[in-house]
């Protein structure tokens, strides 16, 4: 049974390392589900395909060595002894408890990965608001900043403009005081003056009483 010693002792290789890879493949889903990083950006996701391509292969090679061990149990020529049907029996009901693991490991690796992205979608959506809410209160502070910079520049033009009224009404308010003095320094041109104001009222006085007979006699002759 030279056959069966080559298919045992490779049964129990394939086994062995179909058992250390599963071990890496949940605890990769372990990881994930307790560090939740982001799958892709990891690289997570790729050793997650990596590993399942791995347990994958080496679950089909241990249902082919299988199989050819279960066919030894027809070989009525030489039939294999009661040990050797108790091993062939327990290396398929390993390959099939392997073969449940898998699955079951699958579903929680898809699921752990599922609630990773899922998670990093949120996070990702989160600081997109905030960006944009920062980017807001940055535009709405530039607007705020803009409308200070007119005010401020709207201030200095009304302080410029007063100033300038105070030193032109300054400037009226010398011109008057040196008018005046002139004025008093030459008496003669306040009596000049002043002759003159009379005189216009004087002909301001007759020109009334010539206005005033004039409508007198018009009023007669024509009653």
């Amino acid at each position: 049974m030279s056959n069966y010693d080559s298919l045992h002792r490779q049964c129990r290789t394939l086994e062995s390392l179909f058992d250390t890879k599963l071990t890496a493949y949940a605890r990769l889903a372990s990881s994930i589900t307790r560090n939740h990083d982001d799958v892709e950006a990891s690289g997570s996701s790729e050793r997650w395909r990596d590993l399942e391509a791995e347990v994958d292969e080496l679950l089909e090679k241990l249902q082919e060595i299988n199989d050819q061990l279960s066919a030894l149990t027809n070989d009525t020529e030489n039939p294999p002894s009661q040990s050797m049907l108790r091993a062939i029996q327990r290396h398929r009901e390993v390959y099939l408890d392997y073969a449940r693991e898998l699955r079951r490991t699958k579903g929680n690796v898809k699921a752990a990965l599922d609630q990773a992205n899922l998670l990093n979608g949120v996070r990702n959506d989160i600081d997109a608001y905030k960006s944009s809410a920062a980017d807001s209160l940055l535009a709405e502070r530039g607007h705020i900043d803009s409308s200070h910079r007119m005010t401020d520049d709207m201030l200095a033009q009304a302080y410029e403009t007063r100033a300038e009224f105070a030193r032109q009404r300054s400037t009226i308010s010398g011109i008057n005081t040196r008018m005046q003095g002139v004025l008093s320094s030459m008496p003669g041109i306040n009596n000049l003056l002043g002759m003159i104001k009379t005189r216009r009222r004087r002909d301001a006085v007759i020109i009334g009483c010539i206005i005033g007979l004039c409508t007198v006699l018009l009023f007669m002759y024509m009653f």
